[in-house]
């Protein structure tokens, strides 16, 4: 017996009168892509509609979609406060059932998580005056008339979704308006909306009273809310068991989508609600599974469940009705096609680098394709034209994903590395405390070369005839770059972040750490060195730890700071670096006050990012067809850069300029998929 067949994600699942094909879901996200005046427009939808073809049973979109001028932040949230939304949802809708999922949205009103200073630029209303820390508007207490007012919003909300052909919709409850009256930490009032459940109830009952006689009783209806937000004061378990078993009870909702925490604070969203990389595998699972055995509803369930394994536990044990693997699916849509398929083991996996919650979201740090399908396919087809000689320097992230797409467009690729051992500078970032999950990245590629046949060369520190020798049509140098030390006077004293972290340079027992990128090298020295003992400063361009990365990133790191007693001196810049005795001197000047500061260690480590290794470009470029000019308006359309004669050397990665993984697998998609 095909042993897929028995596979629990593979069964269909019914919620009212709709079948799903499978259980493996994406639940609703902000993924930043609503570009046509915040309706679901071509970029968006192709997004979803890349997971519908993938194989999931149920796509959500429109994150905090909002039913209300007074329901806004910042960025492209979608609105569904005007029926110049239906056409969009009917379209989208279309396009999603063609590829045998379905289509759900989320619905909201923010209440005192909305922002005041963007958009509409409208006050903002909560039970109580109760300011959030997180997007920082001081609301005030709403009164009977917003009440009537937003509940027919809701009302009007709904409407739509059931218009525009969507397949049900779930209200966002968690830490927003909804949540925010049945918090006895934000609902503070003394008439019939506050005090016990039955009263903070009252507000989300009647919103959910208005929505089911807009939609009839077998339109799916469905709540996302936290089931435990006890830590600083919010619902505990046992009444959120109570409320959901109200909202059961009076045929209300269809299913419940369980989410944990609070998500006030970035601290409380990266430890709780959305857990990042340094947290454990699906962190809630068992406190989802406690609530389902008191609810008698389906239960849905998000929260780094990134592994199929997972994912078929949570199935297999009733802990869950249908299991979301939104960030998974963000790494790779194709989960389930592959699973179907028997390729379990060809998925690409989500490490938990939390890139799709940054600005960048919801680009994937290891697939550059997710949120740009308009333009960028996540299947790489084969050519049509004639199989190339394509001819790799660099077995790191960006010369990996080029060797992958240059291969699976059917071409002839060699890779040469000139180490030991493939994957670049990850190979050092996974040695931070918590960021080990990033080997995935050069794991799933190093398989995906050997299943398509790449000749990969280690310890191959090739010379320029070497190259010509292979006869190549296009040479594409990912050979990296080397660390940018020489940002300051006293340079030579100074060890790189990579030294410091490869153990190649020992570190002293006063070590000095300068950050000048912001990024995650200097952070994982200091921890490194705090870990074995060492006295750390750290000095800082930047005001904070972690300029560069999203809010989990930084939170992570300002835990981890916390957790070893490491101060961050903020915004300064290093001056010089001399000898002191026995000693080393590094002066800094404080961009502020213009005031030096003198600090005295055994070890200085600087961080400034790397420059490229340009020996190799350097060596190639006069004898290549297009003297290593990338035309950039050609790599941003996807216009493939290949003579027929002779050959054209590009450059991809850190070995143009120093910058992240994410843009590294960017070029080299973006340069290769059009062979």
């Amino acid at each position: 017996m095909d042993q897929r067949l028995a596979d629990p994600l593979l069964t269909a699942f019914t919620l009212k009168n709709l079948t799903l094909r499978n259980r493996i879901m994406s639940t609703s996200h902000a993924c930043g892509l609503g570009d046509h005046n915040h309706m679901p427009g071509e970029t968006y939808q192709r997004y979803h509609v890349a997971k519908a073809e993938g194989g999931l049973a149920l796509t959500m979109f429109g994150g905090s979609s909002y039913i209300a001028r007074d329901s806004q932040w910042a960025g492209s949230q979608l609105t569904i406060a005007t029926d110049d939304a239906i056409p969009y949802f009917q379209q989208f809708a279309d396009r999603v059932h063609t590829a045998g999922a379905a289509l759900m949205i989320q619905i909201t009103h923010l209440g005192r998580r909305a922002e005041t200073n963007t958009q509409s630029w409208q006050p903002t209303i909560a039970p109580s005056a109760v300011r959030e820390t997180n997007h920082r508007s001081v609301p005030r207490a709403m009164d009977q008339a917003d009440i009537d007012r937003v509940l027919s919003q809701f009302r009007n909300a709904a409407r739509r979704a059931q218009q525009g052909g969507l397949d049900g919709l779930e209200v966002m409850a968690h830490g927003h308006l909804l949540g925010q009256f049945l918090s006895p930490a934000t609902n503070h009032r003394d008439d019939a909306y506050g005090g016990d459940l039955a009263n903070r109830a009252r507000f989300p009952i009647m919103v959910f009273e208005a929505i089911r006689e807009t939609v009839g009783a077998d339109f799916p209806v469905g709540i996302r809310f936290s089931i435990d937000e006890s830590n600083g004061g919010g619902m505990p378990f046992r009444e959120s068991v109570a409320f959901a078993n109200m909202l059961k009870d009076a045929s209300l909702v269809d299913f419940f989508n369980a989410s944990y925490g609070r998500l006030d604070t970035e601290i409380a969203l990266a430890n709780e609600c959305m857990p990042g990389m340094d947290q454990k595998s699906a962190p809630w699972l068992a406190a989802a599974g406690a609530f389902k055995k008191e609810v008698d509803l389906p239960v849905f369930h998000a929260a780094k469940i990134t592994d199929i394994a997972t994912a078929r536990y949570a199935l297999a044990e009733g802990l869950l009705d249908m299991v979301a693997m939104t960030r998974a699916h963000i790494a790779d849509p194709n989960i389930v096609a592959k699973l179907s398929r028997g390729e379990e083991d060809r998925i690409r996996p989500c490490v938990g680098a939390s890139h799709c919650m940054s600005a960048a979201r919801p680009t994937c740090l290891h697939n550059p394709a997710t949120g740009r399908e308009r333009y960028w396919p996540q299947t790489i087809q084969q050519s049509k034209g004639p199989k190339r000689k394509i001819v790799v320097i660099g077995g790191g992230p960006a010369g990996l994903e080029a060797a992958r797409v240059s291969a699976e467009r059917g071409h002839d690729v060699t890779l040469f590395e000139a180490a030991d051992r493939l994957g670049g500078q990850v190979l050092l970032a996974a040695k931070a405390s918590w960021r080990g999950d990033l080997i995935g990245i050069i794991d799933w590629r190093v398989a995906e070369l050997e299943r398509l046949g790449v000749t990969v060369y280690l310890n191959s520190f090739v010379e320029a005839d070497q190259i010509l020798a292979e006869g190549p049509d296009l040479v594409v140098l990912a050979t990296g770059g080397i660390p940018n030390t020489e940002i300051t006077s006293g340079a030579e004293l100074c060890t790189s972040s990579w030294d410091a972290i490869s153990g190649a340079a020992p570190l002293g027992e006063r070590v000095i750490i300068f950050d000048g990128t912001g990024r995650h090298a200097a952070p994982t020295v200091a921890e490194l060195a705090a870990r074995a003992g060492k006295s750390v400063d750290y000095v800082s361009i930047d005001e904070t730890v972690g300029k560069e990365h999203g809010y989990a990133e930084k939170v992570i790191w300002r835990k981890r700071f916390a957790e070893h007693g490491i101060t961050l001196v903020p915004e300064m810049i290093l001056q010089d670096v001399s000898r002191d005795g026995n000693s080393l001197r590094a002066t800094f000047l404080n961009q502020l006050t213009e005031e030096t500061l003198a600090l005295i260690g055994d070890t200085v480590v600087v961080e400034g990012g790397t420059v490229p290794i340009d020996d190799l470009f350097d060596a190639l470029r006069g004898q290549s067809v297009n003297n290593g000019k990338t035309d950039l308006e050609a790599l941003t359309d996807g216009v493939a850069q290949v003579a027929e004669d002779g050959f054209t050397l590009h450059r991809i990665g850190d070995a143009q300029s120093s910058r992240d993984i994410g843009s590294a697998m960017f070029d080299a998609l973006r340069l290769c998929s059009a062979l």
